[in-house]
């Protein structure tokens, strides 16, 4: 039987969009929160798929916390491009990660998966 791990995490970034197709997209700034679903197959002896502080430590180290995105991404860091970024450098580590999350805001957000 599998099971899902999930951690969410939050970082602050900047960003403006390099090709809106509406009103021009000034810089402006998000508390960008992340959820991480990794597929577990079995649990260790102590009940768990997978250790939530190693994620979260993992996580902390990837986020581009305190950043203008724009800065250190060489595609427009949109959502959905950050959320397929970040998928990217998860399954590097943990390779059944089932998808992202990536929020901008409390009601914005997209999650990437393959």
């Amino acid at each position: 039987m599998p099971w899902t791990v999930i951690v969410k995490r939050e970082f602050q970034a900047a960003h403006f969009l390099t090709d809106y197709h509406g009103a021009p997209e000034p810089l402006h700034g998000h508390t960008w929160k992340v959820e991480v679903y990794i597929r577990a197959d079995s649990l260790d002896s102590g009940g768990m798929g997978f250790d939530f502080v190693e994620i979260d430590g993992f996580l902390k180290e990837i986020l581009p916390d305190y950043t203008l995105l724009n800065d250190i991404f060489d595609f427009s860091p949109s959502a959905e491009n950050v959320a397929k970024w970040l998928y990217h450098k998860v399954k590097d580590r943990y390779p059944t990660v089932q998808k992202v999350v990536v929020w901008e805001t409390q009601y914005c957000g997209a999650e990437y998966w393959e």
